[in-house]
């Protein structure tokens, strides 16, 4: 599959240039549901089969507890999708449940609820992946989420920043990887579509409704009007050697 070959190859490079894959390692791959984690998850086991340096794989999923909360109407999450493709990959597939949104929609009753609500899911993932041996943890941030965050942290924080590569967290000792840091948002939705990858819809009530998206929007308006806008700021990341980023 064409679609395959051109996120193997982007993962490949990223892994390559940023030294993301050790031998040995066992890699934890964040799995939500979504279509960036499944890709993520599909590319590394492919990758695992000729990768000059023999890693394994695992999928680890946080359930979120919307079904559960008090504020938000959510069937439960059928997973039996996700389910078959990792046994399809041969990859183990473990399934944590928390209380995260009952946390932050019941008790705080955040109005503003991402921040607190990724750094939860940050720290349970972390944990999770130590539970099961793990010391990689793939996250499935790529090429367009960098330029995106970096704009978010400039208009929003006043500061010029983004999430690393690669990321050494001594107090868990895990490191965090995000191999899809040079794919195109464009090129993973294709591989999904072609693989017809089992992709949960969100059923967060925040989805497509954040800061986050709201600058999604603007980069997506002003490159169709000047191609090349991920590019160039992720170049100035890149160039700039900014939060572990180079060329």
């Amino acid at each position: 599959m064409k679609e395959m070959q051109k996120l193997l190859s982007r993962v490949r490079c990223a892994a390559d240039r940023y030294s993301m894959i050790d031998e040995g390692d066992l890699v934890a791959v964040g799995v939500s549901g979504g279509k960036d984690s499944l890709a993520l998850l599909c590319a590394l086991a492919q990758l695992r089969e000729f990768y000059p340096k023999k890693f394994d794989v695992v999928a680890l999923m946080l359930d979120m507890g919307f079904d559960k909360s008090e504020s938000i109407s959510a069937p439960p999450c059928d997973i039996s999708g996700i389910e078959e493709l990792c046994r399809r990959l041969h990859v183990g597939f473990h399934v944590k449940r928390t209380e995260i949104s009952h946390i932050i929609f019941d008790v705080r009753r955040e109005s503003n609820p991402c921040s607190l609500c990724a750094n939860m899911r940050r720290g349970s993932l972390h944990n999770m992946a130590k539970e099961y041996g793990a010391n990689k943890l793939a996250l499935g941030h790529h090429f367009d989420d960098a330029a995106e965050t970096m704009m978010l942290n400039l208009l929003f924080e006043a500061r010029v920043g983004c999430f690393s590569p690669v990321t050494y967290l001594s107090r868990k000792e895990i490191t965090v990887i995000r191999p899809l840091i040079l794919t195109e948002e464009r090129m993973i939705k294709a591989f999904v579509k072609k693989a017809s990858l089992p992709v949960i819809k969100s059923p967060c009530p925040k989805d497509k409704t954040s800061e986050r998206a709201k600058v999604k929007e603007l980069l997506h308006g002003l490159d169709r009007e000047h191609r090349g806008i991920y590019t160039r700021i992720v170049g100035a990341l890149e160039r700039g050697h900014i939060d572990g980023w180079h060329e």
